[in-house]
């Protein structure tokens, strides 16, 4: 059981170190993914925010409305209790009663609203800076991304070249090696053709001048004769 056990622990953990790898290899595509959502949810903050704002504005009006009204209703009870009239006066306060109850619940409504309105405009006001400066340091981070992955292709790059480099570095002395030879073999042809043509070239100075027989000239071949001949 413990065996199994063991064996259940390194599965996950292999899991683990997968789903790591495969999240750190797609980083920067989750983030902007991340961003994504973040500035959906902040565009759904905004239009509550602007609904809010809305029912707020709404609220206010009316709340104006109730105390023009209650104001209006004051001065008709006024007037009919300086006319004598009491039993109107006392219909007119019950109105009015009734009007600043409305007015009393539309001014906690408008009040209720202002307080919704101020905290969520402080809090799209700071995930709008979050975000902002979360864009600006991915922005960084991406520059700092291809600057690397440049510098990482550089180096392979350089690394390849100069293995390619001491190849033909290597050819080239090979090269260099075999034109010397030939270089070698030819002088020396044309040392030894040279020494041979200023053998022949002696020879037949001296046949010219008579100092070296010319074995091969009619002269000589009829000397040779004549000696065979006496003897």
């Amino acid at each position: 059981m413990n065996v199994w056990s063991k064996l259940l622990t390194a599965l996950r953990g292999g899991a683990n170190e997968m789903g790591e790898a495969v999240v750190d290899s797609q980083a920067l595509r989750i983030l902007d993914q991340e961003i994504r959502d973040a500035d959906l949810e902040l565009r759904k903050s905004k239009e509550a925010l602007a609904e809010i704002m809305a029912k707020q504005k709404l609220a206010a009006e009316r709340a104006e409305k109730g105390t023009t009204k209650v104001a209006e209703y004051e001065q008709y009870a006024l007037k009919a209790l300086d006319s004598g009239n009491e039993v109107l006066a006392r219909e007119v306060a019950a109105k009015i009663a009734n009007l600043e109850a409305e007015l009393a619940g539309e001014r906690e409504q408008a009040a209720a609203y202002a307080a919704s309105v101020a905290q969520l405009r402080q809090a799209v006001s700071q995930a709008e800076a979050n975000i902002k400066r979360l864009k600006q340091q991915v922005d960084t981070v991406k520059a700092t991304e291809s600057v690397q992955k440049a510098q990482m292709a550089v180096a392979q790059r350089y690394g390849g070249s100069q293995a390619k480099l001491h190849t033909a570095v290597e050819s080239l002395e090979r090269i260099k090696r075999q034109q010397a030879e030939r270089a070698a073999k030819m002088e020396a042809a044309a040392e030894l053709a040279e020494e041979v043509s200023g053998e022949d070239s002696l020879e037949a100075k001296l046949r010219a001048a008579g100092i070296k027989a010319d074995d091969a000239s009619a002269d000589s071949v009829l000397a040779r004769l004549k000696g065979k001949a006496k003897a």
